[in-house]
């Protein structure tokens, strides 16, 4: 299958001379849904930002094909809500997009129902769950037409109902064929949806491939928790 997106030999060097991504490469297949970990600091927000084309590497390039403008999913919702209702927020982004009234007014409608908010439309989207607020900025992206989504960190600062929520979103972003990127470090919660799983580590790939040859990695190493670690007693449940 071709590629949408290639990252060939991207580096990004900030003005401070911190090196946060060392010569990145790798290609995503429309359909692809690719699992990205690393810890904190290891550059997957960097990576996200270069890939939507709001900042530029030092080194190197992207490239998306024709139709494949990326749709960023941020881990901070709250930043992404610019309507005072679900409603207002989807039809913002779809007005701005250039589409006719009638035409925002569809693809708003199509958007909200597919991320299960129709019947929240007019509610103080401030008031949304964590895990609605996340569906919102899905629904957002859906809107706009974007054909490959990136989730930054998706789970963090969630309850367990929001983390099953944007689960289900997720699941249903596969299942209808999406092109989705999970940039996160919680892999025990998302792996199992992938069927890519590249491992970052201070700005450079460790790993690009299947989840099952990345677990015989030592991932701790890379800051990230194997959760095919066993539990046989209560104390196995004390991370350290």
């Amino acid at each position: 299958m071709n590629a949408i997106l290639q990252v060939k030999n991207v580096s990004r060097v900030f003005s401070d001379g911190n090196k946060a991504l060392d010569d990145v490469s790798f290609e995503i297949s429309e359909g692809d849904f690719t699992v990205i970990a690393g810890s904190n600091g290891s550059g997957k927000t960097v990576l996200m930002t270069l890939i939507a084309k709001l900042d530029e590497p030092t080194d190197g390039n992207i490239q998306l094909e024709d139709g494949f403008d990326a749709g960023l999913v941020f881990q901070d919702a709250d930043s992404q809500i610019l309507g005072m209702t679900p409603w207002e927020d989807v039809l913002f982004g779809a007005r701005h997009s250039g589409l006719k009234k009638e035409d925002a007014r569809r693809v708003t409608e199509e958007a909200l129902r597919e991320t299960g908010l129709l019947e929240k439309k007019d509610l103080n989207a401030r008031t949304l769950s964590g895990g609605e607020k996340r569906r919102l900025a899905v629904a957002g992206v859906l809107a706009l037409g974007r054909k490959l989504i990136i989730f930054d960190e998706p789970f963090a600062n969630l309850d367990w109902p929001g983390v099953k929520q944007v689960l289900a979103i997720m699941q249903k972003l596969k299942a209808e064929k999406k092109t989705v990127i999970v940039l996160t470090h919680e892999i025990e919660k998302v792996l199992a949806l992938s069927n890519r799983f590249i491992i970052l580590d201070k700005g450079k790939i460790q790993f690009d491939g299947n989840a099952e040859d990345g677990f015989k990695l030592p991932l701790d190493e890379y800051g990230i928790k194997n959760p095919l670690n066993s539990y046989q007693s209560l104390k196995d449940l004390l991370w350290s």
